[in-house]
């Protein structure tokens, strides 16, 4: 309206000096804002408060935006919470030691008889002298019978044997067995590894002890005619209601043995070593790796966005409700000015 009247006035001349007097008799009652009355000035003001409507409005879109990331985030971080507690990662740690505790080993001969047994050091094992005869017992030996745990009717004769302890000096105990005769195609000897002879020494009811060492733990064999040596490891394993588990791992190697004895024989001579293989005790325990503290403070600084941004969209939408508000006022006043 205010480009028409311009227009009209530059018409008509003649009126435009008749209004003169008319327009500085208003003007001293009507007060307007510096530069309302030009052509050019209230488009260049509409210009720049469009601009900034577009302007808060893109950055109401992105803060928006902002904010359903937040709440994905919040989502996928309980989310994979949730999957970790259900699914904890095993932990292995391995911890040196100099001597261990000496362990257990259960021997299941039969008919065969322990001919000798002896601790030696550094791997060194001195040739036998009269193998097939009876020689030196050093090593501490219990026996013990006891009723098989898995029928309860059959009774088991066990030769109960002090492992090695000394790791630094790689301490190994070799045992030689001898079986007269045998009806079978293949003659073997059974046994068992548990992890401390002393628990075994002074346990007060030892074939209940016995019992549940062959419940718990697994048994393995070595065979006559043959020279086995076996390494072991140990295994301690913590359970979720804080009981520790311990068994062993072991690496078999079986070295053929040449009877040079000066007489044919029909008898089976069984030669077996025990060594441990590394001073290193491994434990093995299940370890959840979500952190509750770090899913909270997580979760503190998402909602913490999510605030912040839902106060700049209100902030932001009272200013361009504000902005709106003055540019209508200011219409109005020219509007009104120019009627």
């Amino acid at each position: 309206q205010l480009s028409e009247d311009v227009e009209r006035v530059s018409e008509n001349p003649t009126e435009e000096r008749e209004g003169e007097m008319e327009v500085n008799e208003d003007s001293s009652s009507v007060i307007l804002p510096d530069g309302e009355l030009g052509t050019t000035t209230p488009f260049l003001r509409f210009s720049k408060t469009c601009l900034k409507n577009v302007f808060s409005v893109i950055l109401l879109f992105i803060y928006l935006l902002l904010m359903a990331v937040a709440v994905f985030l919040v989502y996928q971080t309980i989310s994979d919470f949730r999957e970790k507690l259900k699914h904890p990662v095993m932990s292995v740690t391995y911890k040196e030691v100099s001597l261990y505790d000496a362990p257990g080993i259960a021997f299941y001969p039969g008919k065969a008889r322990l001919l000798s047994c002896k601790h030696h050091y550094y791997d060194h094992i001195p040739p036998l002298i009269n193998p097939g005869q009876p020689g030196d017992i050093e090593c501490t030996t219990q026996r013990i019978n006891y009723t098989d745990p898995f029928t309860n009717q059959t009774m088991k004769y066990a030769l109960v044997v002090q492992g090695p302890r000394d790791v630094k000096k790689r301490e190994l105990v070799f045992l030689q067995f001898h079986l007269n005769e045998t009806d079978q195609d293949f003659s073997a000897i059974d046994y068992l590894l548990f992890s401390s002879f002393q628990e075994f020494v002074s346990s007060p009811e030892k074939a209940k002890f016995m019992k549940d060492c062959e419940s718990s733990y697994s048994s393995w064999k070595f065979s006559g005619g043959f020279r086995t040596w076996v390494k072991m490891s140990l295994v301690k394993t913590k359970e979720e209601d804080g009981s520790e588990t311990v068994e062993f791992k072991q690496e078999t190697s079986v070295v053929n043995y040449i009877d040079q004895r000066t007489k044919p024989r029909s008898d089976q001579l069984f030669f077996v070593v025990f060594e441990w293989k590394d001073p290193f005790i491994q434990t093995v325990q299940d370890i959840i790796t979500a952190n509750p503290w770090n899913m909270i403070a997580l979760l503190c600084g998402i909602f913490l966005a999510l605030f912040k941004a839902a106060d700049f969209a209100k902030l932001s939408i009272k200013w361009m409700i504000k902005i709106r508000r003055r540019h209508l006022k200011r219409t109005r006043q020219v509007t009104n000015h120019i009627s």
